[in-house]
């Protein structure tokens, strides 16, 4: 390290992003690939709100009236260490899936890490 130079800091993140339309999935993931992000896990997942309007007897009678339905979303979880890259990441979520403002359109958070072990590019 050239003592002039400090050294940069860098602390890895979880981002973690719920997508309700499936469709869109395939344009994140070459997006992210375009801006570095290289591994990512993603699973389906259920959101409260579609369980409870599915399964509760009280509320089955709103499934009528949700556009949403009782899918699957998609939740991609991604260890970024890279600021720039997590910045870029939103911007694309943004970009792809509007701002997340209407409800049950997905939502897009980082949590910090404090260890991570096996970060590696998985995709040359």
């Amino acid at each position: 390290m050239n003592d002039n130079q400090p050294e940069k800091i860098v602390t890895p993140c979880v981002l973690v992003a719920v997508v309700s339309d499936r469709e869109k999935l395939e344009e994140i993931i070459e997006g992210f690939i375009e801006i570095g992000i290289t591994g990512a896990t993603i699973i389906d997942t259920y959101g409260m709100a579609g369980i409870v309007r599915s399964r509760i007897p009280i509320f089955t009678g709103f499934r009528e009236f949700s556009s949403s339905g009782h899918n699957a979303n998609q939740t991609i979880f991604s260890v970024i260490d890279d600021e720039d890259k997590v910045r870029k990441a939103f911007i694309l979520l943004e970009d792809i899936c509007g701002n997340f403002d209407t409800p049950a359109s997905g939502i897009a958070f980082t949590i910090p890490i404090g260890i991570v072990n096996g970060l590696a590019q998985e995709i040359e």
